[in-house]
């Protein structure tokens, strides 16, 4: 009964900064892990970020490590992935994801459960 939406995509020029905005409804989120993925077009969808229910953990790929930052607010329902320093590279359909049994924090995304329908992000000048 999760339901998932992504806000937040839009055009920014590269080395600009974008905040983009998970809010669950349905259920609360804070008993689930959440996961940031993007997918490009003719790529295969890419973990980008992730974060424990609780907020203790978080896990970054290589690709976003340094630039951004996953934080979640659970009195609100809310998940936010800040990108700093953004690259045309991550152009790509931002997708918000939630993950209730896996005990671990994980980037596969075959292991996460409930989707969003994704947020736009074209990184361009």
């Amino acid at each position: 009964q999760l339901q998932l939406v992504e806000s937040g995509g839009c055009l920014v020029q590269p080395g600009g900064s974008l905040r983009l905005s998970c809010a669950a409804s349905g259920l609360s989120l804070k008993y689930f892990a959440i996961g940031w993925f993007r997918q490009a077009p003719g790529k295969e969808r890419e973990g980008v970020s992730c974060i424990s229910y609780d907020g203790s953990s978080t896990k970054y790929a290589d690709s976003a490590k340094g630039r951004f930052t996953i934080s979640r607010d659970n009195a609100k329902n809310t998940v936010t992935l800040l990108m700093n320093r953004l690259k045309p590279e991550d152009s790509a359909v931002y997708y918000c994801a939630a993950e209730q049994n896996n005990p671990g924090l994980t980037l596969s995304h075959d292991e996460y459960d409930y989707w969003g329908q994704g947020t736009q992000v074209v990184v361009s000048s």
